[in-house]
């Protein structure tokens, strides 16, 4: 990829398209004070967060016994803003203080440009309320956090770059332009780092909308997001249209990243690939729908983002009232809405190697990821092959809970091969060591393995930046996604998973996957091992125990039932790790010391009866409402060069020297892996 020169549209001497005037960060007062017309129904909700709500002692989860400061603030600026209330402008002042600029600088991996952005949201919106020496103290905080934390969050791949610095760090200039003579030259500074640097890694890691930092982009993104927002709206430099790759495809991947059915709160939950949580109502869930509208705004005139409108229209509020503010600057009732029709049915996202698929935009509709990509950022997971599937309830999940950074459940357990979707190799002699820096012992799972110590990384497993990532490749570029194709009936990807395992005990291990919609997938696995010894294991997370008896087992978790049969290899060994056995391996237990939400209940782990170098693992698995009680049994013909199932009226082959194959259903046959991946 050639790196685009830096020409740069801001520069300090172009400040003077800064408004002089405040409010300036999301518009003048006379814009506020029109969305305050047009959007009656926000400015009311957040007019009563801002006059009536009490802060709450302690924050609940659920945000059931109060207002966070942080909200009640901000709603307080925005009303005083709009209403030029001189009283509820002055109490927003006292909790920036009381909060934020009052108190020490935090220091370090915490989101001390998020304490920035607090103050300068708060100093923007009502301006001149402030005293002259509340502005004195306001510059010298801003600065403050910026000189005592200049080495943090050095890298782009990174959440922190996004959602702890640069998105209050940014605020603060805007908010402080013409006051001091610092802000001029710390705004260039960061406009020309996103531009050469940050939209570089965008690139890399996010072209398709995806992200390789996983769950932690419903963190950082409406945060950042809000930034860029600002930054048009002042400068007249807009970020999202720098980096289309990403900005214009974030909201469908984002919604694509949704799983099916509203939960608490009448909220979406986001899949979670690597660290995070997500399973019960946070406040990241109001941030990521807020910052799917405000893409959608920002792109009204796309037919494919007013088609994404459709589908966020199902959800008409944020989970938390206190969060209405956000509604009030960002849902915009003028955007254009058509139809969730219009939507594909798959999305697949280059950048990370994701492919998602739906059985249609219904509720009830049967989901799917795969994952198979590049290795980016220290939150990422050693996962690669992984899949989730979702139909009415989650039904194939993953392992364990994200407790600790380096903790012995996480290094041992959750962010291991162990804990996901994948293939295990065991060769008894492999080491793993240093993971996320952890010291102690670290166990053998079989799973794939990373140079954690590796000097090429300025944080624990991150790329640095594009240049770095690229100057060390051969340690980053750990898989490849092969083929992905959507034939309406099914979709097809095929992903090479086997340069994320240790060259000493694998070969190969390539994955494809057919989903015939609406609810069956053929997964086919070609593995082949140094050494015949090397015990090789294909996993299943279930999140409810299976009932049935191998080589037919079923999962039912609520309303949904995942039918799981074992087509190869004959007569496999199956093993259910559950209850006091979940967390165990290798004569080890790595239990969680918490847990949060749902869990995976059952690690099925299939082998082969006999040792050899190369084994073939093909599952058919049927997502199904819970009342179904059978479905079409798979049979398979096994020969020298190919392998065929047939399904009911489908025939699939894959070959067993390379991916690929094709699919006949009905009569009608097609070529598995015509199109490449990155050409819909």
């Amino acid at each position: 990829m050639t790196k685009p020169a830096y020409n740069s549209i801001f520069s300090p001497l172009a400040t003077q398209q800064i408004p002089h005037e405040h409010p300036r960060l999301f518009g003048s007062r006379a814009k506020l004070q029109q969305f305050a017309r047009q959007r009656a129904e926000a400015y009311r909700r957040t007019s009563k967060v801002a006059r009536e709500m009490p802060i709450a002692d302690a924050i609940a989860p659920d945000f059931a016994t109060g207002l966070s400061p942080a909200n009640k603030m901000i709603s307080q600026a925005l009303i005083a803003a709009i209403d030029e209330d001189a009283k509820l402008a002055r109490e927003a002042i006292d909790l920036a203080f009381a909060h934020w600029i009052g108190k020490p600088i935090n220091i370090g991996h915490i989101p001390f440009g998020s304490d920035v952005a607090m103050g300068a949201l708060v100093y923007d919106l009502c301006h001149e309320h402030w005293t002259d020496d509340e502005r004195k103290k306001f510059h010298a905080y801003f600065f403050a956090n910026r000189d005592q934390n200049v080495d943090e969050e050095p890298s782009p791949f990174h959440d922190g770059w996004w959602g702890y610095k640069n998105w209050g760090l940014l605020l603060g200039c805007l908010a402080v332009m013409y006051e001091t003579e610092k802000e001029p030259f710390m705004l260039y500074g960061i406009d020309r780092e996103f531009r050469y640097v940050a939209a570089d890694c965008l690139r890399l890691a996010g072209t398709g909308g995806g992200y390789a930092e996983g769950f932690y982009v419903n963190y950082y993104l409406f945060e950042w997001l809000m930034a860029c927002m600002a930054m048009k709206e002042c400068t007249g430099a807009d970020y999202l249209e720098f980096v289309p790759e990403f900005y214009k495809q974030r909201a469908l991947a984002g919604i694509f990243e949704y799983y099916p059915t509203k939960r608490e709160h009448d909220t979406r939950r986001s899949i979670c690939v690597g660290d995070g949580r997500g399973r019960f109502y946070r406040s990241e869930r109001d941030r990521t729908l807020a910052a799917h509208r405000l893409l959608v705004g920002k792109f009204a005139k796309d037919p494919q983002h007013q088609a994404i409108n459709a589908f966020l229209h199902r959800q008409p509020h944020l989970g938390a009232f206190e969060n209405s503010w956000m509604e009030l600057l960002w849902f915009d009732p003028l955007v254009k809405k058509t139809t969730v029709e219009k939507l594909p049915l798959s999305h697949y996202s280059s950048g990370p190697g994701y492919v998602y698929a739906r059985s249609s935009w219904e509720e009830d509709a049967t989901y799917f990821f795969f994952k198979c990509g590049k290795r980016f950022t220290a939150h990422q997971h050693l996962d690669v092959g992984h899949f989730y599937i979702f139909k009415n309830s989650e039904l194939a999940g993953e392992g364990g809970h994200y407790v600790d950074w380096s903790g012995p459940h996480d290094i041992n357990y959750y962010l291991r091969t162990i804990a996901h979707n994948s293939v295990l190799i065991h060769d008894p002699k492999e080491k793993f060591t240093f993971i996320r820096g952890y010291t102690d012992e670290i166990a053998n799972d079989g799973g794939q393995k990373f140079p954690w110590p590796g000097t090429c990384f300025r944080h624990n497993g991150d790329g640095g930046d594009a240049d770095q990532w690229r100057r060390h490749r051969e340690l980053m570029d750990i898989a490849d996604m092969l083929a992905y194709e959507d034939k309406g009936t099914y979709m097809y990807c095929a992903g090479d998973c086997s340069r994320a395992y240790s060259k000493d005990k694998l070969e190969y291990f390539t994955r494809q996957i057919v989903f015939i919609r609406p609810g069956t997938f053929v997964i086919f696995d070609r593995v082949k091992s140094r050494q015949p010894s090397f015990q090789k294991t294909w996993v299943l997370h279930a999140m409810k125990p299976p009932t049935g008896k191998a080589p037919n087992l079923v999962v039912t978790n609520g309303t949904g039932k995942l039918h799981l049969q074992t087509v190869l290899p004959v007569k496999a060994e199956v093993k259910l790790n559950q209850g006091e056995g979940l967390y165990s391996y290798g004569g080890k237990n790595f239990p969680p010391r918490l847990k949060f939400g749902d869990e995976a209940e059952c690690r099925i782990e299939i082998s082969p009866a006999k040792p050899s170098k190369v084994d073939y693992f093909l599952h058919v698995l049927t997502a199904t409402d819970a009342g179904v009680e059978s479905v079409p049994q798979a049979v398979a013909k096994v020969a020298a060069d190919k392998i065929t199932v047939t399904l009911g009226n489908t025939t699939i082959s894959f070959p067993t020297a390379k991916v690929g194959g094709s699919i006949a259903i009905r009569g009608k046959k097609s070529t598995l892996g015509s199109v490449k991946p990155g050409k819909e």
